[in-house]
């Protein structure tokens, strides 16, 4: 299901900062919010080094970028000093961010049903509706750029 055109989930959670993070401290925004399964992993290294490389067209646009994933603030920590990431990751331990938007749930992999996280991004508008779902990612290394060409042509 996607979310487009809906109002976007609230959320509260600790970010790699030491500060919490909710939905409506960032009213009259646009937010990316980019959800993956696990730090320092090879997909997901490469999805946030993208949106790393690709940070200062984001930050230029008064964009808020978010990565959450349900690892740890001291994993989050390791992963953002290995690969310089600028910008903050939320932890969601009991996925309840990532429930609420589609991100975590039953998948196939390698052929196998599991239950996990849902490889998406969700882009909220300055309104608080959800203007783009991504509900799931096939390649993390080209996803930054598809999502920065669609944030470029709003």
């Amino acid at each position: 299901m996607s979310l487009e055109g809906k109002k976007a989930p609230a959320f509260n959670l600790e970010g790699s900062d030491g500060v919490r993070h909710s939905l409506k401290q960032y009213a009259g925004k646009t937010v990316v919010l980019y959800f993956y399964p696990k730090d320092s992993t090879p997909g997901c290294t490469k999805e946030a080094c993208g949106f790393r490389d690709d940070y200062g067209k984001l930050a230029d646009r008064g964009i808020v970028l978010l990565g959450v994933s349900k690892d740890s603030i001291a994993s989050h920590g390791k992963f953002i000093a290995a690969h310089r990431l600028p910008f903050v990751l939320l932890s969601d331990p009991d996925t309840t961010m990532m429930q609420a938007y589609e991100a975590f749930g039953e998948k196939v992999m390698y052929g196998k049903k599991s239950t996990g996280t849902i490889r998406s991004t969700v882009v909220v508008g300055p309104d608080g509706v959800v203007q783009k779902h991504w509900a799931k990612v096939a390649k993390a290394e080209q996803h930054p750029a598809e999502v920065l060409r669609f944030l470029e042509t709003t």
